[in-house]
């Protein structure tokens, strides 16, 4: 029988606050700090201890939710979730439910199948809870984490397929990250998926059983994950089964979901108002100046890119994936005005994101500024040095971080133009090879490119291309 995926997501998104969401601990690196270095009475639950909420959270909250289209609701309320797990100090976790931050967004997401809209449905703040450390001699609990701003934002079940589902999921992480309320750093944890799957013969409108994959912290893992759940669930309807409502992991190793409990519902978390915190009222007017400090968002860049800069799709997706890039390359464009934005679009995306690649630098972290791209670029439109001889001049500012110009120089790099001079290594490379120019003369035309090269390789790949080309051209027809 042939079935259709239905998919739902939850991400969760670590808020890049200075302090936690209902205390003054500071928001410390998980993966680098000691353990439980930052820890209080609130976020460790003891009693009597009252919670204060985050202004700072619920502003980052504010903007994704307005960058989602969601309409924010003037008064959310906070409340208990009820769970018992080792790394939830209190027994229960804050957030919110019933009236939740915002809801009724969109996601507009690109596939190889086009464009599509992904209803949001809510958008609410939370607290993270500790992390766990599973040993041979027991289990270690660390509460850094415990406390930490959480924004869930949860989609309607909209999503059809395991690259709909990347696809969407890659676009909340862009507009997270330009919005500068989250890293993007999964490695780190600081933003985690879970899936909700089910399948349903095709035509039908009935929802079949879900299951939710818990944590995922990379695409690749949600899209494999997904493909095989998919798989999993069509084998057991296919053979007379049911599909059991539950949660699963993902073994990495074995590209495999595992069952790790029987899903919960919300009945299960007894979910109340927060008795210790007031309903959050946000003022209209504070919405307002949000949303006029919002910056230009990924699908708007991308879509001026190819506008103003007359981009095709390729070099607009990948110069907005990330806004540290795009403003790198605006600011190339801005210092070297007239290099031709194409060409400035295909250096940094091709020999820079090269050398990037190779060694693990970010377009942050790299040596070349964009004044020092666009110098380069300037140069080689000005005939001082070629194309071959400048991508070993970047290897060389990448490496060093000193300019084209002082490279060029130190080198003794300039482009040799001169005609007399490349006249003159063409004929010595003619000479020297009788039998290549007979061959040539005879018919065999491409060897032109190969005394092309034997050429530049005696100028040592100084010589100005064209020069050569016309030249050579000239003195095999005078062979003739």
């Amino acid at each position: 029988m042939n079935y259709e995926p239905v998919i739902g997501l939850e991400i969760h998104a670590e808020l890049q606050t200075n302090s936690k969401m209902f205390c003054g601990c500071p928001v410390v690196d998980n993966t680098t700090a000691d353990p439980n270095i930052a820890v209080c009475p609130v976020c460790a639950g003891m009693p009597g201890m009252l919670p204060v909420a985050n202004q700072r959270a619920i502003e980052y909250g504010i903007k994704v939710a307005l960058a989602l289209g969601c309409k924010i609701n003037p008064r959310s309320i906070f409340a208990r979730k009820n769970y018992f797990y080792p790394d939830l100090p209190k027994g229960y976790q804050i957030s919110q439910y019933e009236e939740p931050l915002a809801r009724h967004g969109i996601a507009k997401i690109r596939t190889s199948q086009g464009e599509r809209e992904i209803r949001v449905r809510r958008v609410h703040l939370e607290e993270d809870t500790g992390k766990l450390t599973h040993e041979e001699e027991g289990t270690l609990v660390d509460l850094n984490r415990a406390g930490v701003p959480l924004l869930e934002i949860v989609s309607e079940p909209d999503i059809r397929s395991a690259e709909e589902a990347r696809a969407y999921a890659e676009t909340l992480r862009n507009i997270l990250k330009y919005l500068g309320v989250n890293s993007g750093n999964m490695q780190k944890g600081v933003m985690r998926i879970e899936p909700n799957v089910s399948i349903r013969p095709v035509g039908t409108d009935e929802f079949g059983t879900r299951t939710e994959i818990k944590n995922l912290n990379s695409f690749r893992a949600l899209e494999r994950g997904i493909a095989y759940e998919i798989k999993r669930q069509a084998e057991i309807l296919d053979s007379g089964g049911q599909v059991r409502q539950e949660t699963v992991g993902w073994d990495e190793g074995k590209q495999a979901t595992f069952i790790q409990r029987s899903k919960e519902g919300e009945e299960d978390y007894r979910y109340f108002p927060e008795p210790d915190l007031p309903p959050l009222v946000v003022a209209d007017d504070w919405v307002t100046e949000i949303q006029a400090g919002l910056p230009e968002l990924p699908t708007a860049k991308r879509n001026r890119f190819q506008e103003q800069y007359q981009l095709n799709e390729y070099n607009a997706d990948v110069l907005v994936a990330e806004h540290e890039i795009a403003d790198y390359f605006e600011a190339v464009v801005i210092a070297t005005p007239k290099v031709d934005v194409k060409t400035i679009a295909n250096w940094l995306t091709g020999e820079l994101f090269g050398l990037m690649n190779e060694s693990g630098e970010t377009i942050t972290t790299q040596k070349v500024s964009p004044a020092a791209l666009g110098e380069l670029l300037q140069v080689i439109q000005e005939g001082v040095i070629n194309q071959t001889t400048a991508k070993s001049v970047l290897v060389a500012m990448f490496e060093t971080g000193q300019s084209a110009a002082e490279i060029v120089e130190a080198r003794s790099l300039r482009q040799v133009s001169d005609v007399d001079q490349i006249s003159s290594l063409i004929a010595t490379v003619l000479t020297e090879n009788p039998d290549s120019v007979a061959a040539y003369l005879g018919g065999k035309e491409g060897l032109i490119n190969w005394f092309f090269g034997q050429v530049m390789r005696a100028a040592k790949g100084k010589a100005n291309p064209q020069v050569v080309r016309d030249e050579l051209a000239r003195q095999l027809a005078a062979h003739q």
